[in-house]
């Protein structure tokens, strides 16, 4: 049988030329029939963010789903160790309370990462069972959406290597985490199993400080300070988001 040149041409088309496609299906829709139906687009392949609805929605949605068909296989900037901030911030404060003043004199040996929701095995992991798992560093930078930003090493277990052990199901599509003090947010599958996207638990080659969020971290270097939740303590696989944030700003923040 002697292929069209229409169906040779559609074998030989990549990923990369199918997402560019789509792309720029998106901005054509966005920019001649408006934003709404440029949402619509994204909608139809499974490319809209949580909060796709309300005022703003329609923009949260050609925004992500536009990063999302860029740089959903891309990773974010990493630096030499000499460009490495001298005076790194530590905004915030720890919880306050008596469970976390235990924990932290006992060097935080009863400490437990959790994990539920819509896996086969759910359980929880200590310090040192994570720190049993193969370590990942990076020097990233981490930009706060108030304006400052500073250049770091992390260090800790890839997320994905605890999603995997706890065997999450095949029809979960979000992951949200929770803090010692209250915090919650959430990413979507793709970003919680990016390389990296670390449990934190180490700090320009010693251990995460109280300050920077130890003993565990959320690290996700490709969105902004906000999503790298401190005092990391719960994480929950899911379906769908309930709730499954508690942020002024969008959901998505990807850089």
């Amino acid at each position: 049988m002697i292929k069209s040149r229409n169906d040779a041409k559609e074998e030989q088309m990549n990923p990369i030329s199918r997402r560019k496609l789509m792309t720029r299906g998106l901005a054509g829709a966005a920019g001649v029939s408006g934003i709404a139906v440029a949402a619509k687009l994204a909608g139809e392949h499974g490319l809209l963010p949580p909060d796709a609805g309300g005022i703003y929605g329609c923009g949260h949605a050609l925004t992500y789903a536009t990063l999302r068909l860029l740089t959903r296989d891309s990773n974010a900037r990493e630096f030499q160790r000499s460009q490495i901030s001298t005076t790194p911030h530590a905004r915030g404060s720890a919880p306050k309370g008596d469970e976390f003043a235990r924990l932290q004199a006992g060097g935080f040996a009863d400490w437990r990462l959790k994990v539920d929701g819509m896996v086969e095995r759910p359980g929880s992991f200590s310090l040192a069972d994570i720190k049993n798992y193969p370590m990942h560093s990076q020097i990233t930078q981490l930009i706060c959406e108030e304006g400052w930003s500073y250049i770091a090493e992390w260090s800790g277990v890839q997320l994905a290597q605890l999603l995997d052990v706890s065997g999450v199901l095949p029809q979960a599509k979000y992951v949200v985490f929770r803090t010692m003090d209250g915090r919650l947010n959430s990413l979507d599958m793709d970003e919680a199993r990016h390389g990296q996207t670390l449990v934190a638990y180490g700090f320009n080659s010693g251990d995460l400080p109280v300050g920077h969020g130890g003993p565990l971290r959320l690290r996700v270097p490709k969105q902004l300070g906000y999503k790298n939740l401190k005092y990391l303590q719960g994480v929950t696989v899911t379906d769908k988001l309930s709730g499954g944030r508690r942020s002024k700003y969008s959901w998505y923040a990807g850089i």
